[in-house]
């Protein structure tokens, strides 16, 4: 097991117009790649990850990717 000296968490949330347009838009994954490659450049890698679905309004569900990024240094 790797252990880390700091540690980030980033969260990368479905959009909200396609959720109530089209009922759902899927997770950002251009948004996604951006952001981890960023996060990468700087030395950050990927520990953890989860889904997260939660109630959007009143009838729609939205999708979140919430990851744990982790670097020494």
């Amino acid at each position: 097991m790797t252990s880390y000296n700091e540690y980030k968490v980033v969260h990368i949330v479905e959009g909200g117009c396609g959720t109530i347009l089209l009922g759902s838009s899927g997770l950002p994954l251009k948004k996604m790649e951006a952001t981890l490659n960023e996060q990468a450049a700087d030395g950050w890698q990927v520990v953890f990850q989860v889904i997260e679905r939660k109630r959007f309004w009143l009838f729609w569900n939205r999708e979140a990717v919430i990851v744990t990024l982790g670097r020494n240094g």
